[in-house]
């Protein structure tokens, strides 16, 4: 006897409507008998506009917790932060089993050793373009050229029929290391029959096809050899092909590579471990740089997206313990500037000319090229894999609606567009939404991690806008004020436009508040407080054109 076709669902929790914090679900059968598969589980980075005091954003994992025992796993697609950044924090509330490549489990295993009280992380270690199982899940790894060593697709089969989940991907047939995508695999996947592609949709707007990483260090070489002082290439440093292709040119102007920055550090370190760096002079550390002439060194620096602690920064301030750039010095910003660091970035290009570097970026110089597909590559995978059902991920709104329109010009049978926490249900013929998981997203905040609907960041935007009042005094049990008020105003300004201290404003309402409340209101020290409070806000306000965050302790002793 035949058994019932088993429900095959899928959901994001991360990574659609945005670019960052992915994390994709597969669910294989109904009701509280899903069995789920976990991929990727990424960060979003905070910044101080929007969220003031926040330093990474996570996926809200209520629903993998809630399932936590019918969860089979969680597959990492590759090393990128926006893909793993977020597991050592998120660990220890699943607890459950970890499948990753040996770079992506060696950059796992380096970023837990640089935090501390990090949880150990059991990882299954998983072989390029392996075939395993994780619960009822047949998963098979397929590799995909992108900007980091040992970025994979996932085939998903099921009963219920085969998924390709893209992760990041390109087409580059000269990608300086790690594997071409492999079309073959690819290929066969497609005369095997693919119910479901779930693609990265992050350059669906640009037409034609990424350019390659040699194209990128064609021009890197020609650039370092025509320097004629120190040159310092900021990426990111994850970009192992990128260092790699930094180096050759380093070689070939007879240059030597000074590495600056911890992470970069890191990197090379596992890169070296791994082989991807084979045939490479070993590289300087920071404590050479000093002793080599401006023409014989290559300085590799974190950076690229304006941090303020990173390497770039401080040299761009001067502040640098080892190492320093001159008048007519090279600076390569060999990145794509993530959307929202642009102000960061800018402050440290604007730094290094006013100091006299030349500073070179993608605007003017192909130093740079994305690791995801354009219009013309999405187009050739479609066709390899020739998928029954398409679901746009990985990008904004734009990039989302502009896939799903190539995907239907070319004849997809059904495309469906999803926001974070839509379950989808992939059934030939008839795919939908059937439902709304837990999605939103969570604040670390420090050491702290922090509801994104608590008040926290909410009232530090009102404090960045309009500041605070401190009103504090003491009141005897019949009612009556001990001693004068304290008053503290933060980030208000001294004077009003009429000249008067706001100071003075905030002191002479408290005390005509207080002095004109009945003697039975005034026993009642929160009411006395509310009072105050509601009239200082008015007052300042009155004058100042702002209502600040006001803050009235009332004492009784």
């Amino acid at each position: 006897m035949n058994q019932p076709q088993q429900d095959l669902v899928f959901a994001p929790l991360g990574g659609v409507g945005e670019i960052g914090m992915n994390l994709s679900v597969y669910g294989l059968g109904s009701g509280r008998n899903r069995a789920w598969l976990a991929v990727d589980l990424g960060v979003s980075f905070g910044n101080e506009e929007s969220l003031p005091g926040v330093d990474m954003i996570f996926p809200d994992i209520r629903h993998l917790v809630s399932e936590r025992k019918n969860l089979a796993g969680l597959i990492l697609t590759h090393a990128h932060e926006d893909h793993y950044g977020a597991l050592v924090d998120l660990w220890p509330r699943l607890k459950i089993p970890v499948f990753a490549t040996p770079f992506t489990a060696a950059m796992l295993a380096a970023k837990r050793m640089g935090e501390p009280g990090a949880p150990e992380i059991p990882v299954t270690i998983v072989q390029l373009g392996s075939r395993f199982k994780v619960g009822p899940f047949d998963v098979e790894l397929v590799s995909m050229a992108h900007s980091i060593p040992e970025s994979n697709a996932l085939i998903i089969r099921t009963p219920s029929g085969t998924v390709l989940h893209t992760g990041d991907w390109k087409l580059d047939p000269t990608p300086v290391l790690g594997d071409v995508t492999d079309e073959k695999k690819l290929r066969a996947l497609g005369e095997e029959g693919c119910l479901a592609l779930v693609g990265d949709s992050t350059n669906a707007v640009r037409e034609g096809r990424s350019p390659s990483e040699a194209d990128v260090g064609k021009v890197i070489t020609d650039l370092v050899k025509s320097a004629r002082g120190r040159v310092a290439v900021t990426t990111f440093a994850s970009n192992v092909a990128r260092l790699r292709t930094v180096a050759e040119a380093a070689r070939a102007a007879d240059r030597e590579v000074v590495v600056v920055g911890r992470a970069m550090d890191r990197t090379v370190q596992i890169a070296r471990e791994l082989g991807y760096l084979d045939g490479l002079p070993d590289f300087r550390s920071t404590e050479a740089y000093g002793y080599l002439p401006p023409n014989k060194v290559v300085a590799i620096c974190t950076g690229s997206q304006g941090e303020p602690r990173a390497a770039l920064s401080r040299i761009a301030e001067d502040q640098h313990p080892d190492v320093t750039l001159s008048r007519g010095d090279l600076v390569i910003f060999s990145a794509r500037t993530i959307p929202g660091n642009e102000k960061a970035v800018n402050r440290i290009i604007n730094g290094l000319i006013d100091q006299g570097m030349e500073v070179i970026t993608d605007r003017t110089h192909l130093v740079h090229v994305s690791g995801h597909p354009r219009r013309d590559e999405v187009a050739e995978l479609i066709g390899w894999v020739k998928p029954k059902i398409l679901i746009p991920v990985h990008g904004e709104s734009l990039h989302l609606s502009e896939h799903a329109k190539l995907a239907r010009k070319l004849g997809v049978p059904e495309v469906v567009q999803v926001r974070n926490g839509d379950l989808v249900r992939l059934v030939q013929g008839n795919a939908r939404i059937i439902d709304e998981l837990p999605a939103g997203r969570m604040y670390k905040d420090g050491r702290i991690m922090v509801e994104s609907d608590q008040r926290t960041v909410a009232d530090r935007k009102r404090l960045s806008f309009a500041g605070a009042v401190s009103v504090a005094f003491a009141l005897s049990a019949k009612g009556e004020m001990v001693d004068l008020p304290s008053v503290d105003l933060i980030g208000v300004p001294e004077r009003d436009r009429d000249g008067a201290l706001f100071y003075d404003t905030v002191y002479d309402v408290v005390m005509e508040v207080f002095g004109s409340l009945p003697r039975k209101r005034r026993a009642d020290p929160d009411a006395v407080a509310e009072s105050v409070r509601r009239a200082v806000r008015a007052a300042v306000n009155d004058r100042w054109g702002k209502k600040p965050m006001c803050y009235v302790h009332v004492l009784t002793v």
